[in-house]
Formats: structure tokens, sequence, C-alpha cells
């Protein structure tokens, strides 16, 4: 069995084993792989397992070998899943492997939002607080969190995670969901344009469709509280890049943290790297040491569980 890793280096960049992969056939592992590329690497693949490394119609169709397609990810629109199906070829997704660790990633974007805790330590590096005429100091405002609103977008695994934490911290939590269940004790839901114009922080965590494309926009900016935070460790493409640039440089929006831009390493003239207040982390939310084993495991068992005759986590079944 040919098994083709497209971009393993992500996943695992040394310091886990791909053992467990390697006992189930013929492993070719590429750290990354460019779209010019992926072509000559699939020609005679069984098996394809990609992170980020496009998996087109067009590759789909010219790999007459192939029978099994694994995403090291959630998130599979790397994938053309409705090809895969045309031709009877399971796609695979790892759906739990991160859920803590993002909601860990997204509340450590907005203590850093609230007390610039990096910024201060550098400063006491620099020697400010050996010349300070005081026993202490602050650069920046600091932001208590007690009895503010936290909004989540996206009533999922992670929003739900986050929006724990942040109860913990005395907030209270309001929510869109398109699920038709009732909210849980002390979280209410909420029409999304309300849950912008109330919140705090607006946290969001909802996949990237066309429906969800753009997102934050202008006019959604314009809703919120002009002290209000952004919060982003979902995908890019959700905000309007430029229209956010705009709120934080004018003022309309308080501050932004965001671990995901819309193309991933960003451009230089991205407005974002510029903008007032915005604090970028380079799509690292999901990366602890234990979330990426998880998601090793959890590949691992999707191709054996193909190569059992019955797959799991298949993404395009329906």
């Amino acid at each position: 069995m040919k098994i083709v890793v497209l971009d393993g280096h992500t996943l695992n960049p040394g310091d886990l084993s791909w053992d467990a992969l390697r006992a189930l056939g013929e492993v070719a592992l590429f750290d990354r792989t460019l779209p010019e590329q992926v072509a000559a690497r699939c020609a005679d693949a069984e098996i394809i397992i990609t992170n980020k490394a496009l998996v087109p119609r067009e590759i789909i169709a010219a790999m007459p070998r192939l029978r099994f397609i694994a995403v090291t990810a959630t998130g599979f629109n790397i994938v053309d899943a409705a090809a895969a199906k045309e031709r009877g070829i399971p796609v695979s997704n790892v759906p739990l492997y991160g859920t803590r660790a993002v909601a860990q990633f997204t509340i450590a974007l907005l203590l850093e939002l609230c007390h610039h805790v990096g910024a201060h330590a550098d400063s006491v590096r620099a020697g400010d607080w050996v010349k300070s005429a005081d026993w202490c100091y602050a650069r920046t405002p600091l932001l208590e969190l007690d009895g503010l609103t936290f909004g989540v977008v996206g009533w999922g695994r992670i929003g739900q995670a986050t929006a724990d934490i942040a109860r913990a911290m005395g907030m209270k939590i309001i929510a869109a969901s398109r699920s038709a269940k009732p909210p849980p004790d002390e979280v209410e839901f909420l029409a999304l344009d309300e849950v912008f114009r109330r919140a705090d922080v607006v946290s969001l965590h909802c996949p990237l469709t066309p429906e969800t494309k753009g997102l934050v926009n202008a006019s959604r900016l314009a809703l919120m509280k002009p002290t209000a935070f952004l919060l982003n460790t979902s995908r890019g493409p959700l905000l309007d890049e430029a229209a956010v640039a705009a709120a934080l440089n004018s003022g309309r929006l308080a501050a932004a943290g965001l671990d995901v831009l819309s193309t991933e390493p960003p451009k230089a003239d991205n407005p974002l790297l510029s903008a007032k207040n915005c604090l970028i982390t380079p799509h690292q939310a999901w990366a602890a040491k234990a979330a990426r084993s998880r998601l090793m495991e959890t590949t691992v068992a999707n191709v054996r569980a193909f190569l059992a005759g019955q797959p799991v986590n298949v993404v395009n079944a329906a």
C-alpha cells in the first residue's frame, strides 16, 4: 500500500513518530509540497495524507490507484470531497483533537490583549522597572474581564470549551448558534447581529462556508462597541480584513487577537499586519504537542480503519 504524506512538517516537526503509519504500508513522506508538485508525488499513491496541500478534482481524476484521502485536520476544504465521492474514494478528517488546545489559545490571546504581559515583560528586561520611580507601573491600561460579556459565534465543541473558560473568569456568555437545542444554563442564544451588538468580546468558532465567508464585515463591525475585542482562531476568510483593519485604525474596534489570516503565510501588504492594536499569531492554536499527538493517532486510526474495510470519520459519505 503506497501512502503519500504531502505536508507532514506542521503535524510532526520532529517530536512525534511516523512509525505507526509506516507499519501500514510504504510511506513517501514530504515535509512540504507545492501545488505543482502534487501530481508527480501522488502519481502512484493509493492513500494521500494532507494537511494544507490542495487535492483538487484534477488531481483526484489523474490518480488511477487512489483509494483513500486522509486530512490531518478538522477542516477538509482543501480536498474536493465531491470529486472523491464520485470515484468512490472516502475522505476522512480528524474531528476531535485540539478542542482544549484551541480554547486555551483563544483565551491566551484575550488575556494578552487585556494585560499585554509580553510587552511588560520586555519592558522589565529593557531596564524600565530598575529605573522606575514607583514600585509598579503599567505601560498600557489593564482590563478585568469579570462581569463583561463574551460572545461566541459558532456553538460547537471549541466554542463551548472557550466559553467554559470565559465563564470561569466571571464573564457572561452569549452565543449565536444554528442549533435548535435550548442553550445550557447561563448561556443566552441570540441572533448573530445581536451577539456583535452586545458582546464586549466576540470570539469566532464557526467553519468557513460560503455563508460565513466575510462574516465580519463593515456593517457588522459597526454594530460592535468601540471598546470591544475581536478574536479569531477559526478561519481567516471569516473576516473582511480591510474592514477590520479600518475599524482598528479608526478606533471603531478596540483590539483584535487573530491566529488565522485569509492567506497563510500572509502577503506583506495584508492590512492587518500593520493595523493598530492587532495581535497576530501564526496559526498555531491547534499545535500543542498533545493535540498534534492526538491528531497523528487519529489519522493513523483512520487509515487503519479504511484498510480494514470500515472507514471512519468520513466527510463525504452522505
